[in-house]
């Protein structure tokens, strides 16, 4: 998961490079093609996982609906709002999911846990706000946050389903499974974008972007979550996105996008603590998946 969060930073970064010169449907339609091609390839060509369709699959149909909620609103937000922004945005989904995931799975969480996401949230509304108590106090929350908190509150939605829905498959099929979904429906409500584009005139840096995308915070990550999800409750899951908004400010900074002031580092900062004391929190047992 630490892994997952420093690979989904880098989707914020390397997003709004792209954003200017692709919308956000057929940059994720594309992506999510291409990552779907890719986990296929590993899980039945590389791993030889036996081909078929899934059981009930009706499944994948809603866990795709909502990842392509959440990927396209976040690049929606990437052309109105910064990546450290929308990062801080990520963070709230934790304590979303903790709620999500007692509705769906009654999985509890314990003072400890709750003590973590207040912590975290506070850090990322601290940074929403970017630090400004005026803003807060006026509650001025860009449109762009706005609209990723909805695809925000798809994902906190998401996490404890995959949990509900397992039926023993391995995580690689299951991440295939969901990433061709996603990409259908992102793909059917967008077609009239997608075939406008002049895929051959867009510059290399799209190509680029739209490699990492597809590989690291797509395919890979997707497995990385499927697993992690059977193995550690959701809310703990879901925790590991506390460090997405440090990881970005370093990204930011690396890339030459300028470093953030101080008093939004304190608030990424803050984040990071929450993190730290889910860390040592021992394991929830929610009831078992039904099989």
């Amino acid at each position: 998961m630490l892994l997952f969060a420093a690979f989904i930073a880098g989707s914020f970064t390397t997003g709004a490079l792209a954003v200017p010169h692709l919308a956000p449907v057929p940059l994720n339609a594309a992506r999510f093609l291409l990552a779907s091609l890719l986990m296929g390839v590993w899980a039945f060509g590389i791993a030889r996982q036996r081909f078929a369709l899934p059981k009930q699959p009706w499944r994948f149909g809603i866990t795709g609906f909502l990842t392509a909620i959440y990927f396209v609103t976040m690049f929606i937000a990437l052309t109105m709002t910064l990546p450290v922004a929308t990062s801080a945005v990520y963070t709230l989904v934790p304590i979303m999911t903790a709620v999500t995931a007692f509705f769906l799975i009654g999985q509890r969480s314990g003072p400890a846990v709750i003590l973590s996401l207040v912590l975290a949230g506070a850090g990322a509304i601290w940074v929403i706000f970017r630090a400004d108590i005026d803003a807060l106090l006026r509650f001025d929350v860009g449109q762009g946050e706005l609209i990723y908190f909805v695809g925000c509150v798809a994902y906190a939605v998401y996490t404890p389903l995959l949990r509900k829905f397992q039926r023993g498959e391995p995580a690689m099929v299951l991440s295939f499974w969901t990433l061709t979904a996603t990409a259908l429906w992102i793909t059917l409500y967008g077609i009239g974008d997608i075939v406008r584009v002049d895929w051959l005139a867009l510059p290399p840096v799209v190509w680029w972007v739209l490699l990492y995308l597809a590989v690291a915070p797509t395919a890979i990550c997707f497995f990385l979550i499927q697993y992690a999800s059977l193995h550690l409750p959701s809310a703990k899951v879901v925790a590991y996105g506390y460090l997405v908004p440090a990881f970005v400010i370093i990204f930011e900074g690396l890339f030459g996008h300028g470093w953030t002031t101080l008093s939004v580092v304190m608030g990424a900062a803050v984040t990071v603590l929450g993190l730290v004391v889910l860390a040592f929190v021992p394991d929830g047992k929610g009831p078992a998946p039904r099989s």
